[in-house]
């Protein structure tokens, strides 16, 4: 009787079959733990046509964010400053700087109706999520909940993964990011402590745990429009 495989191919089928499971699983753990918004967005920072140092202007020489951002308390964006706002204090403050250049072309003769800078957004959300700035801010939670210490950033970047999961974990416990009545959502340096979980439990619960939009979400439309 003539033998064409050796008698270890016997354990082939057997040693591809685990090799192929294993590989699944590898693949699955790979795209579930390296392409989380955790390490695919989180420290993205892209430079800017303008460079602007947020730990200067925030920081430094504590300018409200809503001097830029004015729309965060009235509606779904926080908006970015039109040329014309920035102007305002650049024609007489660095007028002369080469790096504002662009800044001085979009504001011919004081008008923002030259070319308009392209800013490159940084924080990303799905076009099919819904995210209302107004609600959040009137609900006393701050900026720095979501977009970390803006006032200490050169360049600044993404610090949350700002995915589903991260969004209803918040949800489920507000508490630690509802700041008590007087602390402005843009005061960068706050932290919660005990006093004010407490307090905000108990605003909470006043209000029959339905505070806009900080309750747990009961139907997929509420962020998914």
């Amino acid at each position: 009787m003539t033998v064409l495989f050796p008698k270890w191919t016997n354990k082939l089928p057997a040693v591809l079959a685990l090799g192929a499971a294993a590989t699944g699983l590898l693949v699955v753990f790979v795209v579930s733990f390296w392409f989380s918004p955790k390490h695919t967005d989180v420290g993205y920072q892209p430079y800017q046509p303008i460079p602007y140092s947020h730990k200067l202007h925030a920081g430094a020489l504590g300018m409200d964010c809503r001097y830029c951002h004015r729309l965060v308390e009235e509606g779904p964006h926080a908006t970015i400053p039109d040329a014309q706002t920035c102007y305002g204090c650049h024609q007489h403050i660095k007028k002369d700087s080469q790096p504002l250049a662009l800044l001085r072309d979009a504001c011919k003769d004081g008008k923002a109706d030259g070319k308009p800078i392209e800013w490159v957004k940084v924080h990303l959300l799905p076009q099919y999520a819904y995210f209302n700035h107004a609600v959040h801010t009137r609900a006393n939670v701050g900026c720095a909940s979501c977009h970390g210490r803006v006032d200490e950033m050169e360049i600044v970047r993404q610090v949350e993964p700002l995915s589903m999961g991260w969004c209803l974990e918040c949800h489920r416990d507000p508490t630690p990011h509802i700041r008590p009545e007087g602390v402005a959502p843009t005061k960068m340096d706050w932290a919660p402590d005990a006093a004010s979980i407490a307090a905000a439990k108990l605003r909470l619960e006043a209000q029959g745990n339905q505070m806009p939009a900080l309750n747990p979400p009961t139907h997929c439309s509420a962020c998914h429009r």
